[in-house]
């Protein structure tokens, strides 16, 4: 029995780690271009030396507003959508620890009581008789030796799955961060506009108290005074108008951040929000396939492999094992008594001859690993494009912030020359209605260049993998074998 044992457990050795019929996995190319686009709307970026990438700052370097960080510190402890992700990755963790498990025998104590009455007529004396049974086992039932590497595809599925489920969550923070940065900027612009409405309606109720006053004495027309009026309503619509933004804006912040933000925390324009860091894209756009995203639809095309060699798998015998050691008595006081010593073993083989539902599963693997392959690759097409188009806005903004600076500059000096002459009576105060009307204009677009200008560089750090808890390292995945 020894010898019998001890073969057993050289045989279990030997092929508990089974092979593998999964397909070799290589990266597959990127369907990019090796290098980030060229011509006009690029020409203004500068990979200035020093300046850091993405990948190398945390949000809390990125961000240098303090206000700012303590609003995504609390989003990121509050906001569902983020737990949610978290506890998918825990049950991911959970299902891969199962499918792990499955490679190892399971061992059970089994302790066993009968009792049975035996009729007379069943009996071999004749004589009605009560037969008692006792017995304790110990052994495992049914465990398969994964000698074609069915179990161990299914753990290496489970593992990229819990891997591509982790890469969801950070993919998710990554999101969360930016859409509470935007939140915020957002807020603060409509809040400058709204201020700037706020001394536009003084100003134009001044200019009204005035004309109106000269309208009395006779000194302005009728048509001056209704005109400016106009110019009061307007800005009268417009406090209405980004009062409402800005409240809708606090709103979605505060739901973003899972509670109601301090308005100690609250910018009050965009002035006083202090500007992230300038990061750099690097030349190679390689540096996607460090998006989480990108690592995301990775491991899922590596369980699609991991899936095929299950497929495959299942096409060639499966070994069972059922085996047990244990005692066994017709009393409950000899059960450890000599000569009660009881063991079992049952090896089993179950050789597929035909299934069809195999090769036809073996075909539905290869079939996904191919959309998956597909995924994936478009998941670096879109990602190539939403670096691109940022880098584009990088690229260009200045030159708009700056033509938008001179065409404010212009517009509010326009307006000085347009009151002179209409106190002079040299023109009539349409003039000036036109020439308030530019300078209104002109500075509301300066603020939506210099949001535009904020938010493009959250934007950039985020399509760059910005904004997760650490830099992926490839060999992290090894932790988890």
């Amino acid at each position: 029995m020894r010898k019998t044992l001890l073969t057993l457990c050289l045989i279990l050795s030997s092929l508990i780690s089974g092979c593998s019929l999964a397909p070799k996995y290589a990266r597959p190319d990127a369907p990019v271009p090796a290098e980030w686009p060229k011509g006009a709307a690029y020409k203004e970026i500068k990979t200035a030396a020093g300046v850091p990438e993405a990948s190398e700052l945390t949000w809390q370097e990125f961000f240098t507003d303090e206000r700012l960080r303590k609003i995504i510190e609390t989003a990121l402890k509050n906001n569902r959508d983020l737990r949610i992700a978290a506890l998918n990755v825990e049950r991911a963790r959970a299902l891969y620890g199962i499918k792990r498990a499955e490679l190892l025998p399971i061992i059970n104590a089994t302790g066993n009581m009968s009792k049975q009455r035996v009729p007379a007529d069943l009996s071999a004396t004749r004589k009605s008789t009560t037969m008692e049974k006792y017995s304790v086992d110990f052994g495992m039932a049914s465990w398969e030796i994964d000698f074609f590497g069915y179990l161990g595809s299914l753990k290496d599925r489970a593992l990229k799955e819990y891997l591509a489920t982790e890469q969801a969550r950070r993919s998710a923070q990554i999101l969360l961060v930016s859409e509470v940065a935007g939140a915020y900027l957002t807020f603060a612009a409509d809040n400058e506009t709204l201020r700037l409405a706020q001394s536009t309606l003084e100003a134009q109720q001044a200019a009204y108290d005035l004309i109106q006053r000269r309208y009395k004495n006779g000194l302005a027309q009728e048509l001056d005074l209704l005109q400016v009026q106009t110019r009061v309503d307007s800005a009268r619509v417009d406090i209405a108008l980004y009062t409402r933004l800005a409240a809708q804006d606090e709103t979605a912040l505060n739901l973003l951040v899972g509670s109601v933000v301090s308005s100690e925390l609250l910018p009050a324009d965009l002035n006083s929000i202090n500007q992230p860091k300038e990061i750099s894209a690097g030349i190679s756009s390689e540096a996607l396939l460090r998006r989480p995203d990108i690592l995301q639809a990775e491991n899922m095309l590596m369980a699609a492999n991991a899936n095929i060699g299950a497929a495959r798998a299942a096409l060639f015998p499966r070994i069972t094992l059922t085996t047990s050691v244990g005692t066994a008595s017709s009393e409950l006081s000899g059960l450890f008594n000599s000569g009660s010593y009881t063991w079992n073993f049952a090896p089993q083989i179950v050789m597929p001859i035909f299934d069809p539902r195999a090769w036809s599963a073996l075909t539905v693997s290869k079939t996904e690993q191919k959309i998956v392959l597909a995924q994936y690759e478009k998941s670096i097409q879109t990602a190539f494009k939403e670096v691109s188009d940022a880098l584009s806005v990088q690229g260009t903004i200045g030159q708009q912030l700056s033509a938008q600076q001179s065409l404010s500059d212009a517009a509010a000096e326009t307006y000085r020359l347009s009151n002179i002459r209409y106190t002079k009576g040299i023109d009539s105060y349409l003039g000036v209605i036109d020439a308030h009307r530019s300078l209104y204009a002109a500075e509301q677009g300066l603020v939506s260049f210099r949001l535009a200008k904020l938010i493009n560089q959250v934007k950039l750090y985020a399509v760059l993998g910005g904004g997760g808890d650490s830099v992926y390292d490839a060999n992290s995945q090894k932790a988890h074998r």
